[in-house]
């Protein structure tokens, strides 16, 4: 089959010299032809064709025209999870508190933990191990609860890195924990409620399971995931606060994500 009306989608550099060669010789052009078009020497053009030269965008451009190529040069983005969150100054208070809980309890801790796979960027908030009981946890902080779709996929593709993660920090965990902790806020006990058996049924451990997670004894296994609110400011024992959906009566902390940010 004839190259030309093809659509190629090839890697740079060599191959575009190669469509360039295949082109040209389906047209009975000479290099010469070429180059005078351009406006190169003809030994420029055998280069290009040949992959060893490194013609800018504009020359890449001028030489596809020349020969009646189309191009179409996509560059794509990773995907990158929570990026928001680097300039969230409540997050940042919110991870600092549970990073300093959990240490204070005898737990190694590691914070923004990054994970790549592909073109999908993200950091774990924190990942924590417990070598009394051979526990990893993997906590995610959320100062707002947006799309929960969207965090169940986060966490699955976190726990599914989480554990040579942590064999890179040296741990040998047994088992893991996930937390979703959640700010304080009535914002975000408003989305519980509406979303209550959405979150029942993806995070049935609450903030007692947590808590007995990090308590020193056996770990039970009823749950892989849970979900508990915290409050930065909280100086109190049980730093881990029960959410509505969990029978607590006393109003949330904050209002909203911006209350929490003027506070």
């Amino acid at each position: 089959m004839s190259t030309v009306g093809q659509i190629r989608r090839l890697p740079l550099g060599r191959s575009f010299g190669q469509i360039c060669r295949e082109v040209r010789l389906a047209l009975d052009v000479t290099q010469q032809q070429v180059a005078n078009r351009v406006g190169v020497s003809r030994g420029y053009v055998g280069k290009v064709e040949r992959g060893t030269a490194n013609p800018s965008i504009d020359l890449v451009e001028a030489i596809a025209s020349a020969l009646g190529i189309e191009l179409d040069l996509v560059a794509r983005s990773p995907v990158v999870h929570d990026e928001r969150r680097h300039s969230d100054s409540v997050h940042a208070r919110c991870s600092a508190h549970v990073d300093r809980r959990l240490r204070a309890l005898g737990l190694a801790v590691a914070r923004e933990v990054e994970v790549v796979h592909g073109r999908s960027h993200g950091w774990i908030d924190i990942l924590a191990f417990d070598r009394r009981t051979g526990t990893l946890l993997l906590v995610e902080i959320k100062t707002r609860l947006d799309d929960l779709g969207a965090i169940e996929r986060q966490f699955s593709w976190y726990e599914r890195s989480a554990w040579a993660l942590a064999r890179d920090l040296g741990w040998a965990p047994r088992q893991m924990r996930s937390w979703l902790v959640a700010l304080a806020s009535e914002e975000i006990e408003q989305v519980l409620r509406t979303n209550r058996d959405l979150f029942d049924h993806a995070f049935p451990g609450r903030a007692g399971d947590m808590l007995s997670d990090i308590a020193g004894g056996p770990v039970a296994e009823r749950h892989g995931r849970a979900l508990a609110m915290l409050d930065p400011s909280n100086r109190g024992r049980r730093w881990l606060i029960r959410t509505r959906l969990d029978g607590r009566r006393s109003p949330a902390r904050y209002r909203d994500y911006a209350d929490a940010a003027r506070r």
